[in-house]
This record gives structure tokens, sequence and C-alpha cells, in this order.
């Protein structure tokens, strides 16, 4: 056995920007191996409160810490055009080399639909992604190899460039992905994959459809990457736990997509309809450590490499010391 790699998921929907970096610093110090950020534009519900820019807090990070650390996820296809993308990673992987890696979604309304264009069907969101991918690639393909590349496609034109800052490596690319046939594309053409808490049975699924993918591009699954962002609420008793997760994390027991929504405020109030119950087999909420550690270790069973954890309340620093004292020692693959 050895031992599991955690890290923490530092939410810049809920905290201040210098606040999340020395969080991320202090999950450091007390076992936590790396950090998660999601870029976001807009948090979930006003009562979160902020949304910073993910790449700076992100270089932030990278100073303040020594792990591996990145964005999860970012969607390269309405805010920002794939080159850009590019050449924030690559940047990050310059100044920080071996410890950055992207982590790539296919985007929410919620941050997406601020400029104004059309906020299309799923199908389309995902093709968007994937032709991204593919400019993301070429990108870091040719710049390493000093070359200009171009692309013309359905979504993206790129023109004859490259990237003139880069790392030795490029940074590894993981998606985000929730279903079978993504999680096959996904095998074919990245890095990795990054998924959230989900059934067991289902997260086997995407496991066997990327496997899938790999095999096919002739790659090996089983020296790629495959990441768990993973909520729950820890606090000193259990009636504490339910109502952090009632008053900061309600879109956790919201049981449909949520891709569409595109208001903090509509968010607010679908939350008054979410109820104790609605966060079952959603969201683990217990004030005893060991029933957290058990739920975590299901899914390092499972094959995960590294596991991202949200507690949802604000009792970041208390939640930090209890788990690494109490749960990361006792976490194993």
């Amino acid at each position: 056995m050895t031992k599991m790699r955690v890290g923490y998921a530092a939410m810049l929907e809920q905290f201040a920007p210098s606040e999340a970096v020395a969080l991320s610093a202090y999950a450091e110090e007390h076992g936590f191996s790396g950090v998660m950020a999601a870029d976001h534009f807009q948090p979930w519900v006003p009562r979160q409160g902020q949304s910073s820019f993910v790449w700076n807090v992100l270089t932030a990070i990278g100073e303040r810490t020594r792990g591996d650390f990145g964005p999860g996820v970012t969607a390269p296809s309405f805010r920002w055009h794939p080159a850009m993308v590019a050449q924030a990673s690559a940047t990050l992987g310059a100044m920080y080399p071996g410890r950055h890696w992207l982590g790539l979604g296919s985007g929410e309304a919620l941050n997406e639909h601020i400029l104004g264009g059309y906020w299309p069907e799923a199908p389309e969101r995902i093709n968007r992604m994937f032709e991204a991918i593919d400019v993301i690639n070429k990108l870091f393909t040719a710049s390493l190899a000093g070359k200009d590349v171009k692309h013309s496609g359905t979504f993206f034109k790129l023109e004859s460039t490259r990237l003139w800052t880069m790392p030795a490596e490029a940074p590894p690319v993981l998606v985000a992905t929730a279903g079978p046939v993504t999680a096959r594309r996904a095998g074919r053409t990245v890095d990795g994959l990054i998924t959230v808490g989900a059934p067991l049975e289902k997260i086997s699924g995407l496991f066997a459809k990327f496997d899938e993918g790999a095999r096919e591009a002739g790659k090996n699954p089983s020296t790629m990457p495959r990441v768990l962002q993973l909520h729950l609420s820890w606090a000193p008793t259990d009636e504490e736990a339910m109502a952090n997760a009632l008053h900061e994390w309600p879109n956790g027991g919201m049981r449909f997509p949520k891709a569409d929504i595109r208001s903090p405020f509509e968010f607010e109030q679908i939350a008054k309809m979410v109820r104790p119950e609605d966060f079952d087999g959603r969201l683990v909420i217990s004030s005893d450590p060991d029933v957290h550690r058990a739920h975590i270790q299901r899914f390092a069973d499972l094959g995960f490499d590294t596991i991202y954890l949200h507690n949802v309340g604000r009792n970041q620093r208390e939640w930090i010391d209890v788990f690494g004292r109490d749960v990361l020692p006792k976490l194993h693959r």
C-alpha cells in the first residue's frame, strides 16, 4: 500500500483570493499534496460572496506552496479562446516546472454566458471543448518543437503562431467528464480525467470508457492520471455540518443538471427548496472524521490517483487540522 495523494480544493467562490492562498499553504503544511481551484466568474449563490480570477490566484499558490496545482476546471471555449488558455497554462508550467496541470471542461452558463452570446446545448458545448483541446494540444506540440501552427475548425481559428514561453514539457491536460461518450473521447485526446463524486458504479463505467479511448489511441491507460474532486461537510457536530451544507453549499443538494442556470440569484431561489434529505448520496455530512475517511477510501480503492477535498463550510482551518491529523494519514492506495 502507498499513501494516497489528497489535495485541497481552494474555493474561490467562498473565500477572498488572499485567504484562499493562505488556506492552500496551511493545507499543505498539514499534509495536503496540492491545490485545485475552479475558474468561476460568479459564485454559485450570492452568500458565497467571492469569485476571483483563477490564474492570478494559481500564481500566488505556486509561490506559497510546493505541491501540484491547476484549474479544476476552466472552459477553453467561451470566455476564453483556447490559445489564451494554452498561453496561461504554459506560463505557469514554465514558472513552476513539473507542478502545474491544466483541467478543462465544457463550461456552465453561470460563468460563460456573461459575454452575451448564444448558449448552446450540451452536445455542442462538448464538441467546442474537444476542438479547443485540439488547438491547445497543437500549440503545445508545435511550440515545444520550435514551430508555428495554425487551425481552422468549426468553432475556432488560429493564425500561424506558437507559444514563445513554454516549459520543458507541456502541462498535462485533464478533462472533466461525467458521461461515457465524453470519457471515451477524453481517453483518446488528453492525458487524464477529472470527475466529481458520484456513485461508484457510474465512475467505474467512466473509467472503462476512458480506458477504451486511451487504448484506441495507442496509450496505456494505467499511466494516465485520474483525479477526483470530492465535496463534504465536516464540523464539530452533525448539526453544524448540516447547517454549513444548507447555507454554504445548497447547490450540492440540487438533484438536476445545473449547467444552464445563468445567475447566482437563480440558484438562490432554487436553494430555498433544498432540504437535508436532498444531500443523501451526494454529500457526506458528519462530525465523525472516520465516516469521512471511509467514504474517501472507497474512491481511492476505485483507482483515483489524487483526490481533492472541499469542506463546504467556512471552518477551513479547523477542518484542515482535524483531517490532517485523523484522516489523511490513514488513506491509502
